[in-house]
């Protein structure tokens, strides 16, 4: 079964009445998905005033086309493709500007990065303080890490690792072929590993 026949029915029926106007179903897609391609962006450009405005880009930008989307893809794999390319597009221009140290404890990067790290890795149902102390000291180093990968390789980490994608959904958003995404996978995982290896004493 193709992606586009997997496609959320509720999607389908909100893309519809949008073609036809509907500017109350725009306004639940926006807020169905303005959470995840928020905290997608912001784990790929490391920096929350960046991020928000990538963010509202984003969703200028599916205003704008949802009459040219023909449902080949799942609207999710569509809007993650805007977002992620918006980004990375981004990010390539800032490549040349100093980037913020990642050993500060107080600065806006930093700070933003634990508390998404602690979004999905920490269990707040542990009552042992140590554990807490221990986890919330783990987001840290896994969030330095993160940091230290490229623009492409960190990307498909997030893609696949925290957004929680497959392969082809990942091939699709990137416009990369399968065999691309696997490899390059591999690379950042293995990169990661030697990161934190670093990191660890």
């Amino acid at each position: 079964m193709t992606e586009a026949a997997n496609i959320s029915i509720d999607d389908a029926a909100l893309v519809e009445r949008c073609r036809r106007g509907d500017s109350g179903a725009m306004d639940r897609l926006i807020r169905k998905y303005q959470n995840r391609v928020y905290n997608v962006i912001l784990k790929i450009c490391s920096h929350a005033d960046d991020a928000a405005e990538l963010a509202q880009e984003t969703f200028v930008r599916v205003i704008e086309s949802i009459d040219r989307f023909e449902g080949r893809s799942s609207f999710y794999t569509w809007i993650f493709r805007i977002a992620v390319n918006l980004t990375l597009s981004h990010c390539q221009r800032k490549v040349k500007l100093p980037v913020k140290s990642l050993e500060a404890e107080n600065d806006e990067h930093s700070r933003y990065g634990r508390q998404l790290l602690r979004d999905f890795l920490r269990d707040d149902r542990s009552p042992d303080p140590a554990v807490t102390a221990q986890k919330r000291e783990l987001c840290e180093l896994a969030y330095k890490a993160l940091m230290r990968l490229d623009e492409a390789q960190r990307t498909v980490v997030v893609l696949r690792d925290i957004e929680g994608m497959n392969y082809a959904q990942i091939a699709k958003v990137l416009g990369i072929e399968l065999g691309t995404v696997r490899s390059r996978l591999s690379r950042a995982r293995g990169n990661l590993r030697e990161i934190l290896e670093a990191f660890l004493p």
